[in-house]
């Protein structure tokens, strides 16, 4: 099964815990026997962390690094249009913005396994609620996207727009939740919470109508189809998901809470 991991890999250059699927893997191994089993039984018997503090920087921190990357992603890809925005390859590895396009990807990665955090958060302070089958899926499926997409194909190309949309709402929604814990008692007047998932769902609206077209339109475009693809189901399968989540919370659940009042 690991033998395809003994394929060479495309950047002679590998940045730190992509040389090998072992720190990912066992990152989110650790992460989901946390989250499902370990972290449930630890705090059965005991009170809820009071995590507000520290829930305080840690969204400020995810504000401040998902709009650093959001701007510079921008800058580079909208504004200074350092590569085809119609087909966004990886970049060979003498090209003048290759190590740019490293550290997007990476900051991006990073990202990722630092976003597994919120889940943690919800374990301690017995929010069980919040740790749906989305939840999980989205965290391990993006942060192990991430490095298969660097361990077989390379750095940047098609994720790095994929990235900037993606922190971009990430920004939005960190901020909603930076608010929610610095002034709790304005967290049921903060009129905007659905909007985040509204803005979420158009975001993998975009993202998969994007990928069409570059892999139905571009045909010159070298991305491998099955990268291209993968991203459309995911993209598909976060959009049925999120809908539902978002029917099931807004729709159905304020009609109920109508008929009551």
């Amino acid at each position: 099964m690991f033998g395809i991991f003994d394929t060479p890999h495309p950047d002679p250059n590998p940045l730190p815990l992509t040389n090998s699927p072992w720190p990912i893997f066992t990152i989110l191994a650790i992460y989901l026997i946390f989250v499902m089993k370990v972290g449930r039984v630890y705090m059965k018997n005991r009170e809820p962390y009071d995590l507000r503090t520290v829930l305080q920087f840690y969204n400020l921190g995810q504000v401040a690094y998902n709009g650093i990357f959001f701007g510079v992603t921008f800058y580079y890809l909208i504004i200074r249009r350092i590569c085809n925005l119609g087909c966004m390859e990886s970049f060979p590895l003498d090209h003048e913005h290759k190590n740019l396009e490293r550290y997007l990807h990476f900051a991006y990665f990073i990202n990722k396994l630092i976003d597994l955090l919120d889940t943690v958060f919800f374990v301690l302070r017995k929010s069980n609620k919040q740790i749906s089958f989305l939840h999980v899926y989205h965290h391990v499926m993006v942060s192990a996207v991430c490095y298969l997409i660097m361990r077989f194909y390379g750095t940047g190309g098609h994720l790095n727009i994929v990235g900037m949309v993606n922190s971009l709402v990430h920004t939005v929604m960190y901020f909603y939740y930076f608010l929610s814990a610095f002034l709790p008692g304005f967290k049921a007047k903060i009129w905007w919470k659905k909007y985040i998932t509204i803005i979420q769902l158009v975001q993998f609206v975009v993202i998969a109508l994007y990928t069409l077209f570059v892999m139905l339109i571009q045909k010159d475009c070298h991305i491998p189809n099955i990268l291209l693809l993968m991203q459309v189901i995911q993209s598909t399968l976060m959009l049925y998901m999120f809908g539902k989540f978002y029917l099931e919370t807004y729709v159905t659940y304020g009609a109920r809470v109508q008929k009551v009042d």
